[in-house]
Order: C-alpha cells, then sequence, then structure tokens
C-alpha cells in the first residue's frame, strides 16, 4: 500500500470535535477519531488542541500477544509513503490512531490512519490527507461549513441492562481480594466492574466526545473504533526525547459547597489508604521511567487534581530518554501501571482473572495516538464506553489495598460510573 501524505496550515479555530462532518441528521462518521483536550490559551487563540480525523487509509491489527505494541509500531513504519508537511509541529504528518488490549491475550488492539485529519497545537491549525495511491476509495464529507447550524442525533434516553457480576458477587471479589494481600499474596489489585446501557436509538460517537469534552475540558477525550471517553491519566506523552507521565491513583467526591469541597480533598491528601494506593502506582511508573531517563523529575508527595465529578491524588513525571525509545516502546513496558493493575505487576494481573469475574477488553489499557517518528501521547482508558449501535459497555475500576472496605469500594466504582452515565443520557436512578 502506498501513501501520498500532505499537511498544510489550516485557517479555522473551531472547537476541533466540532469540525468533524455530520450528516443532515445530526450523525457522525462511523470511522471518526479523535484525541483532543482543552488548554490554558491566552486572548482570542483557540482553546484546545489535538487531533481528530475520519476516513480510513489503513487498519493495522497487530494481534495479541505481549509485543503488540512493537508489531503496531513496525506496521505503521512499514507503510510506503510519500510525504510532505508543509507545519512541521507535534502530531502533523501521517499519525496512526491507537487502542490496545488489556490483557496480552486480548483481542481488539489497532492501529487506525485516517484519511483526514484536523490537527492543532499551541493555536496553529492543519489539516492532513492521506490518499491511498493504489486504490480508488469513496469520496469523503469534507469540514462542516463555517456558520452552519449543525443538528445533533436523535438521542433516546439509556437505559441500565445490569452488570457482569451482580453487585454482592463483586463485594465477595473484594473481599476475597483483601484477604489475599493481608496474606502477603500481593500489595495491591485493581479490581473492575462493568456497566451494560442499551438505547432504542444507537449512540454516535462524536456526539458523545463532545459531551465528556464539554463536561470534562481537562480530560483527554478519545475516540477510537468505537471506544469513546475522557481520560484524566496521561500514561506518556513522548516528543523527541521529552517524555512526561501523569499518575492518578486515590479518589474521593465533590461537592458544591466550597467548604466541603475543600475539606473533601483535605481529607484525601491526608487519608493514609489512598496515599498508599497512590504511592504504589506512583513507583511502577517511576520503576519504569527513571532507568531509562537521563533525568526524571517529579514531586515526593501527590497533589489534588479535581474534575467535574471527582478528585484524584495525582503525581507528574518529566524527564528525558537516554536513549532513542519511542513512545510505544515505553507504553509497552508501563502498561500495566499499578494504578490499572496492581503490585507485583504478575500476581496482581493474575488475581484479576481470578476475581473480576468480566473480560476488560481495551478498558484500562492504552489509547491515543504516534507518528512513524516514534512521537506521541498515550492515555489509561478511563472514563470510557465501548459502542456498538444501541449498546453501550462502561467501566469503572478501584484499587484494593490491605484497608480496603468493599461497600467503600463498590460505592466509588458508581461514582466513576456517573459520569459515563450522564454523557450516555442516562437517569442512574432508573
Amino acid at each position: 500500500m502506498r501513501l501520498r501524505v500532505r499537511t498544510v496550515a489550516l485557517d479555522d479555530d473551531r472547537p476541533l470535535l466540532s469540525l468533524l462532518p455530520r450528516a443532515d441528521d445530526g450523525t457522525g462518521p462511523a470511522d471518526a477519531v479523535a484525541w483532543v483536550r482543552t488548554s490554558a490559551r491566552a486572548g482570542d487563540a483557540p482553546a484546545d488542541e489535538g487531533l481528530v480525523g475520519w476516513g480510513t487509509a489503513a487498519r493495522l491489527s497487530p494481534g495479541a500477544g505481549p509485543h503488540r505494541f512493537a508489531a503496531a509500531e513496525a506496521a505503521l513504519r512499514a507503510l510506503d509513503v510519500d510525504e510532505r508537511d508543509e507545519v512541521s509541529d507535534f502530531g502533523t504528518g501521517l499519525v496512526g490512531f491507537g487502542t490496545f488490549a488489556f490483557t496480552d491475550a486480548g483481542e481488539g488492539s489497532l492501529l487506525v490512519v485516517p484519511r483526514v485529519v484536523i490537527g492543532r497545537r499551541d493555536g496553529v491549525t492543519w489539516r492532513t490527507t492521506v490518499e491511498v495511491v493504489d486504490r480508488v476509495l469513496p469520496a469523503l464529507p469534507g469540514l462542516p461549513a463555517a456558520g452552519a447550524a449543525l443538528a445533533d442525533p436523535a438521542r433516546d434516553r439509556a437505559r441500565f441492562a445490569g452488570s457482569s457480576q451482580p453487585d454482592v458477587h463483586w463485594l465477595e471479589a473484594v473481599a476475597r481480594a483483601v484477604e489475599r494481600l493481608r496474606a502477603g499474596e500481593a500489595a495491591k489489585v485493581v479490581l473492575a466492574r462493568d456497566h451494560a446501557v442499551w438505547s432504542e436509538q444507537p449512540f454516535d460517537a462524536g456526539d458523545l466526545a463532545r459531551r465528556l469534552a464539554a463536561r470534562f475540558p481537562r480530560c483527554h477525550t478519545f475516540v477510537v473504533d468505537g471506544f469513546v471517553g475522557a481520560t484524566p491519566e496521561l500514561l506518556l506523552a513522548r516528543r523527541g526525547r521529552a517524555v512526561f507521565s501523569r499518575v492518578l491513583a486515590g479518589t474521593t467526591g465533590r461537592s458544591d459547597d466550597e467548604a466541603q469541597d475543600a475539606a473533601l480533598g483535605a481529607a484525601l491528601l491526608a487519608s493514609a489508604k489512598d496515599l498508599e494506593e497512590h504511592r504504589f502506582a506512583a513507583e511502577s511508573v517511576r520503576d519504569v521511567l527513571a532507568p531509562r531517563c537521563a533525568d526524571l523529575v517529579h514531586d515526593d508527595t501527590p497533589r489534588l487534581l479535581r474534575l467535574d465529578n471527582v478528585q484524584h491524588l495525582a503525581t507528574a513525571f518529566e524527564g528525558t530518554l537516554g536513549a532513542d525509545r519511542s513512545a510505544l516502546e515505553v507504553v509497552a513496558a508501563l502498561h500495566p501501571t499499578a494504578a490499572v493493575g496492581g503490585t507485583p505487576r504478575g500476581r496482581a494481573v493474575a488475581m484479576i482473572a481470578e476475581l473480576e469475574g468480566m473480560d476488560r477488553a481495551r478498558y484500562a489499557a492504552p489509547v491515543g495516538w504516534t507518528d512513524r517518528d516514534g512521537d506521541g501521547e498515550w492515555g489509561i482508558a478511563l472514563r470510557c464506553a465501548e459502542l456498538n449501535g444501541a449498546r453501550a459497555r462502561l467501566f469503572a475500576g478501584v484499587g484494593i489495598v490491605t484497608a480496603s472496605l468493599p461497600e467503600a469500594e463498590l460505592e466509588e466504582t458508581r461514582l466513576k460510573l456517573l459520569a459515563m452515565q450522564a454523557a450516555l443520557g442516562e437517569d442512574p436512578a432508573r
């Protein structure tokens, strides 16, 4: 397959997700992809940055196994590309949007190369087009007309359709995990639940992404192959040899009352249980990045990250790679961090398989984008939904340590699930 790739500047400052094409009925392209985050900008500069795209030039399926990250990267680099880039910024040129299975045996790992990508970085917007030279492909819709009144797709109330495990079984799984942690089998394990919903109208990925981005502007909103979410956790960004990672573990709720909200945050910062859970997660990232970086800087204690519905303990890492390692190479070494797997990694992942009672699919695994030079941004797929027509599957997980209480952990999953339930329009009380 031979690809002709052209990147040119684009004079358009509309929100990136609004640039995805929409049909007359408001529905967006089924093959839409996105990686977008709102960032503080001064003056009249656009408030968001990232990438959106549509059309499919190539689908690169690396298969299952521990080498799926390397196989996906090799497939992207093996493409025969004639490239001209008039912008030369982070994310210009040919890029692949990726999503990976959580486990080595899982299905669904994929890199997608869109035919059109609209990107923005530091207030500069561009358009990348990818032409498949040796094939005739259908014409693609263009950008929505400036000033056009765009319809929203029809929305029906989402209905709760149950979880893979009843609440009582999941509570028992947490209790068994705590017993095994106290016996010394592991130090921390993350257990997750799913939440199935259905609707009479098909869910639209672009519509859901726009609603998520509006509610969680500080998160990275992603869309890849029907997998949609807004993740607060940036597993790794790599730009040249500079890398950045933000670890989250330890959660509490929010309050509309300012004093109560501050008290909740202060209690989280003082919670021995949550601090222990966070320490394991931060150490799992530090242990991977430190030997790979010539320098690595991070805070000794976590800070609060306040989102719309929850507060997290957060630690940020910044460093310079000591060798020319690609983003996906480092991501493969990081996944799964103790924030979504546990510690020690091998024992925790084995406990997940035994106790969790469901297939995580792509939940809690890397999602993001990469280019052929190895730069890219990869988050952990949290606060997300697998869309399948008028069906969706939501996920939420919690870190279990020896001080965990099953009922409290169940309540934390309910709190986390509320974000996606609200974005889908579900009334959680029904």
